[in-house]
């Protein structure tokens, strides 16, 4: 993820909202992972599933669902098909890691499996955390525009609505990883993006820019090897939030932080504000 625009100085306040309970967490979960797939994709998939495994070992789910992996074989072919669990129907939130996530790759009939552990911080979901529409897109502002893969120079969108009014961040880490704040905009001095419910915002692209919007950062993103495998966490509240501190980057670079302290500040905040709801997009960038 390279070339960006625009460089200011923002101005920062903590996160002040309720605290809320949490519990250590731990899951497991095996992935057989279909032959399109990189295994850096598998691992990602890896990981969330065994997150999930573990909230819904923990806290239960609305819909009694288990996780499973079905693979058959007829007149040679493989199938493999996979019953999830989706995020609404876990009763907890994942609020943090405790420590690195620990993998194991084997080999099973010539197929790949990815096997892993993780452990962590959650709090059970009492409804009151809030769904949002978040989407990347990739040279549009529509919604046919949905896309998980980039090439050099396309253009990135975020699409954006929620039920509420509310405040918004967007974040991407890379491989590096690094955190790069793109949303609230950097000329915002307050640091705050807020929202109107039922609006539909297209982040990112001047065209679509509200009113109350002066100034948009488009990004155009390049790849500096064969791919880069990259994360958009999209985080939403009704409650005020600011963006954590970060610092500039370069020429054409969004401003950053370490992507240590950046998991400090999402925590701390999800912690204080059980309102709070995040969503991780994860995107592709090919020469």
């Amino acid at each position: 993820m390279r070339k960006f625009l625009s460089i200011f100085i923002l101005l920062f306040i903590p996160c002040t909202f309720f605290a809320q309970k949490t519990k250590k967490v731990c899951g497991e979960y095996i992935y057989y992972v279909p032959s399109n797939q990189s295994l850096e994709q598998a691992k990602n998939i890896a990981l969330d599933r065994a997150k999930l495994q573990a909230l819904a070992d923990e806290f239960g789910t609305i819909v009694s669902q288990t996780n499973s992996t079905v693979i058959t074989n007829e007149n040679g072919k493989t199938d493999n098909r996979f019953f999830s669990l989706s995020g609404s129907e876990v009763k907890g939130e994942w609020i943090e890691n405790d420590g690195d996530p620990q993998y194991e790759i084997t080999y099973e009939q010539n197929m790949l499996v990815v096997k892993c552990n993780v452990c962590g911080r959650a709090r059970e979901i009492k409804n009151s955390s809030i769904d949002f529409k978040a989407m990347i897109l990739r040279n549009g502002t529509s919604e046919r525009f949905i896309s998980k893969e980039f090439h050099d120079n396309d253009y990135m969108y975020l699409l954006f609505q929620a039920p509420v009014d509310g405040y918004v961040a967007a974040y991407l880490i890379d491989e590096t990883p690094t955190a790069f704040c793109l949303l609230p905009y950097q000329n915002d001095s307050d640091g705050q993006q807020k929202v109107i419910h039922g609006q539909q915002y297209v982040f990112f692209s001047p065209e679509m820019a509200k009113e109350e919007i002066n100034l948009v950062d488009q990004y155009s993103l390049a790849c500096s090897g064969t791919v880069e495998h990259n994360q958009i966490y999209v985080i939403f509240s009704p409650t005020p939030f600011v963006k954590a501190v970060d610092n500039i980057g370069g020429k054409y670079m969004p401003r950053q932080l370490d992507y240590m302290k950046f998991k400090e500040w999402l925590s701390n905040c999800k912690k204080l504000d059980p309102k709070m709801s995040v969503k991780i997009l994860h995107m592709e960038i090919r020469p």
